[in-house]
């Protein structure tokens, strides 16, 4: 069941100052109400920043340099890749560099900047629960009817984006810039906020981006996008995605490119087909009308 149905069917007097619908508050109460979500979501990212902290150590030895290691689950499977297809280079089977922390306090200031990003990734589907809750009462019925389940697929799209840059996109990034070298006399070695830099950007990066079927729906709810639209640039398209993969991964392997080009194409096809029932629930709304304006003339 999507998250916002579940919460939705909670009693009205276990929620803090039920409004009716279409009730109006002033500029002030808006404010008020607008608060106190933003301190509740607030409060869930601290709640999870703080049980990061608490495991930090054992989070960075087995999530956040795990793609630092050939023992990564990716690296082993592009192994396997290359044993199957016989194309040798796919495989992962050395990542030449050594982390360092240059700064006194780095390895304090990164665990505590690790520690509030997994709160905002963990915390991430409560916290647009609560953005979520400010909204809904401003809509109209019908629009709360085709914006049901919003919680649950933007959350299910967020943490599908991040569980492939992290899986995907990170590895392919880590491993050609590891083993990129302009002469064998230069070594590879990295500051920890580079590497922590590189692997937050990426995964946060296609989390975000895996929320274009989401941006299509809105658009096309206000009317800007039309699927005829973004049928007539399938091509334009597909070629910023492989550009966009491209910069991505910046490997030379073909196999990479097509590897993160796939699920945003993929995307962007679901976005149309969002785009689409958009658009014949509008038409089937305004044949209606006027339908009964005819029998009104009648």
């Amino acid at each position: 069941m999507p998250l916002d149905q579940a919460f939705d069917e909670r009693p009205l007097d276990q929620e803090e100052e039920p409004l009716e619908e279409g009730a109006e508050m002033s500029f002030l109460e808006h404010l008020e109400e607008l608060r106190w979500h933003i301190i509740r979501a607030a409060a869930a990212i601290m709640v999870f920043a703080l049980v990061a902290f608490i495991f930090i150590k054992d989070i960075y030895k087995y999530v956040i340099l795990a793609p630092s290691r050939t023992d990564f689950w990716t690296y082993r499977q592009m192994c396997n890749l290359a044993d199957f297809t016989g194309y040798a280079a796919l495989c992962v089977k050395k990542l030449d560099f050594k982390l360092q922390a240059l700064g006194m306090a780095d390895q304090f200031t990164m665990s505590i900047t690790s520690s509030v990003i997994i709160g905002i990734c963990f915390a991430f589907p409560y916290a647009f629960w609560e953005l979520w809750r400010f909204i809904k009462p401003g809509l109209k019925s019908t629009e709360r009817r085709a914006a049901r389940g919003a919680t649950f697929y933007v959350s299910m799209l967020f943490l599908m984006g991040l569980f492939f840059g992290y899986y995907i996109v990170s590895p392919l990034a880590i491993n050609f810039l590891a083993n990129y070298q302009l002469d064998e006399a230069i070594q590879n070695q990295y500051d920890i906020t580079s590497y922590i830099g590189t692997l937050i950007t990426l995964s946060l990066g296609c989390a975000i981006m895996f929320q274009m079927p989401i941006v299509a729906f809105v658009l096309s709810k206000v009317g800007v996008l039309t699927p005829s639209f973004m049928r007539s640039y399938r091509k334009h398209s597909f070629i910023v995605i492989l550009i966009i993969s491209g910069l991505i991964t910046p490997s030379p392997d073909i196999y990479s490119q097509l590897l993160v080009s796939m699920p945003l194409v993929i995307l962007y096809e679901v976005s149309i087909w969002v785009s689409g029932s958009i658009e014949r629930a509008r038409q089937k709304e305004l044949a209606m009308i006027t339908t009964d304006d005819s029998d009104e003339g009648y």
